[in-house]
């Protein structure tokens, strides 16, 4: 079996409108949601082989707060250009090629691709995957195998279930 954990950015700061989109930091929220999802993370006893993320500061700062709180080194962080706005057909690619030998990654990024990702690959469908949400799926197979409504959601977790 193979898992995959896809991990929307915490929610981003939107104040400085001169700051390129790929330098938008996390906003207070942000920065508070990314370490209690990992919280949450580590109470399931998630721990990914593999955690690839975005590179855009936003992203990186989501991944590097909840590798933290799941215990995974921040330096074995794989920062994937492609990823930054990516479609979800290039999220999917990035998935199918995958070496074998990992069976569990988290993927960090961006919506629309997230999302129009889970409704491709899963079984149940998502109007949209919020900032800082996780989306975990199952499915039995090889990463190259991974395609159209082949994975089984495990659990839909975000911040906004817990804070109200």
């Amino acid at each position: 079996m193979k898992i995959i954990y896809l991990v929307r950015h915490a929610k981003s700061y939107w104040g400085d409108q001169s700051l390129p989109d790929f330098d938008r930091p996390l906003n207070k929220r942000g920065k508070s949601d990314a370490p209690f999802v990992g919280n949450i993370l580590n109470e399931k006893n998630v721990r990914p082989e593999l955690l690839i993320s975005s590179p855009a500061k936003r992203t990186k700062k989501t991944a590097i707060a909840i590798a933290e709180k799941i215990s995974y080194s921040e330096k074995k962080i794989l920062f994937n250009d492609e990823l930054y706005e990516a479609s979800s057909n290039i999220i999917l690619t990035i998935l199918t090629k995958i070496v074998e030998d990992y069976d569990s990654v988290m993927l960090f990024g961006h919506n629309p691709g997230l999302t129009l990702l889970n409704n491709h690959i899963s079984l149940t469908y998502i109007d949209n995957i919020p900032t800082c949400g996780v989306v975990a799926l199952e499915f039995d197979g090889k990463w190259s195998e991974l395609d159209k409504d082949v994975c089984k959601q495990l659990f839909f977790e975000y911040p906004k279930l817990y804070k109200k």
